[in-house]
């Protein structure tokens, strides 16, 4: 029996928060955004009619009417008990950190209501080194986005050996009713199914250029001509936004931190951040 899910908060309001977000409330859901500060939650604001006017441009079949019935469905708040108040999913979106996201995930837990159903959407980490601060481990799992969720519309599901069968054929549903192609993971595996193929793969493509061995245009440049893709490896960093890889860099190998030493001094302390600030490895909107 699957649990039935009407209001959906999500937090943070960055890249992939926003989208996940939208994504949510275009298809009908009412949707309650939480950050830290009224500051950062004018700056969603602004993203979300970004996001307004590029699901008019970019989705097919859509209008000005109903993305604006997006953004009215759309509510705020810096308060985490009064954003959760009613939610019956909660999906987290909140920086790569494992300590940022576990004192997240303790807090949450003592001011959500108890039928709440909490999902991580975390690139790297296994829902098993968070479930523990949750203090509701059989209704909390993994919800995994691709960033420009509008087009590239898979949601990974992963549980812990903890987690309620149900709420994962729920979550699986709902993942179904906004739009995405629900991907199930039978087991945890780090990286889940797209980062296990993209991380190591990004890696490859930072050690080239944070080396010296080729400029990031040149790597691009090869990946597209030999493979046929449509993006090289730093146009999908530019996408995902420097801050996520740095974030997981930082935390690796000691290649990792090089890369990641390399990524901070030339492009995040320069706020060069990708293409949510216009600036990355390449200059946007008019980049190559």
């Amino acid at each position: 029996m699957t649990i039935e899910i009407d209001k959906v908060t999500v937090l943070g309001t960055g890249v992939l928060g926003s989208q996940i977000a939208f994504q949510t409330a275009y298809r009908g859901f009412d949707v309650t955004v939480y950050d830290i500060n009224n500051e950062i939650l004018s700056k969603a604001k602004e993203r979300f009619e970004k996001l307004a006017a590029t699901y008019t441009r970019e989705v097919s079949g859509s209008t000005d009417l109903e993305t604006d019935a997006a953004l009215q469905r759309i509510s705020y708040s810096s308060d985490l008990a009064d954003a959760v108040e009613c939610a019956d999913l909660v999906i987290e979106a909140i920086p790569e950190v494992l300590d940022i996201k576990r004192d997240t995930y303790e807090r949450l837990g003592e001011v959500a209501p108890a039928k709440t159903i909490f999902a991580t959407n975390s690139s790297t980490l296994l829902p098993s080194e968070l479930k523990d601060f949750t203090g509701r481990p059989d209704k909390f799992l993994a919800l995994h986005f691709a960033n420009q969720i509008w087009k590239f519309n898979t949601a990974e599901v992963m549980g812990t050996a903890d987690t309620d069968p149900a709420v994962f054929d729920s979550v699986v549903d709902f993942a179904t009713a906004i739009g995405m192609v629900p991907i199930p993971i039978h087991k945890e595996k780090a990286g889940y199914v797209l980062n296990s193929l993209l991380v190591p793969f990004l890696n490859a493509a930072g050690e080239l250029a944070a080396f010296g061995y080729a400029n990031p245009e040149d790597v691009d440049r090869v990946w597209r001509i030999a493979t046929g893709a449509p993006l090289g490896p730093f146009q999908i960093y530019d996408v995902v936004g420097l801050t996520t890889p740095y974030n997981i860099l930082v935390n690796g190998s000691e290649s990792d931190r090089r890369i990641a030493s390399w990524i901070k001094e030339n492009y995040l302390d320069a706020g060069k951040l990708g293409v949510s600030s216009g600036e990355g490895f390449y200059r946007y909107p008019n980049a190559e």
